[in-house]
């Protein structure tokens, strides 16, 4: 298992437009991925389940990826939470 921590820095936290570009990049891998925030934890790939966690700007989450390609998933996320602006 591969994880990553990010620091959200969008003033508008994580809304639809890049939770949707999040999700869509997650499903195109074989892992689970997940992201964990405030307690809770939810599918990287179901976009109900990201938008339910309410992440706003400040917030510390954790991205977790396991399976056979999770060095790549984690790498593509961290790649769209900074193309996104979303954070660090």
């Amino acid at each position: 298992m591969v994880e990553k921590i990010f620091k959200v820095t969008s003033s508008a936290g994580i809304h639809a437009r890049p939770a949707t570009s999040l999700v869509n990049k997650a499903s195109q891998f074989n892992s689970d991925l997940n992201i964990e925030y405030n307690g809770r934890k939810a599918n990287l790939k179901s976009i109900m389940g990201v938008m339910a966690m309410g992440i706003q700007q400040g917030a510390e989450i954790k991205i977790t990826a396991q399976g056979s390609d999770e060095s790549e998933a984690i790498k593509a996320i961290e790649e769209t939470m900074k193309s996104e602006g979303l954070g660090e």
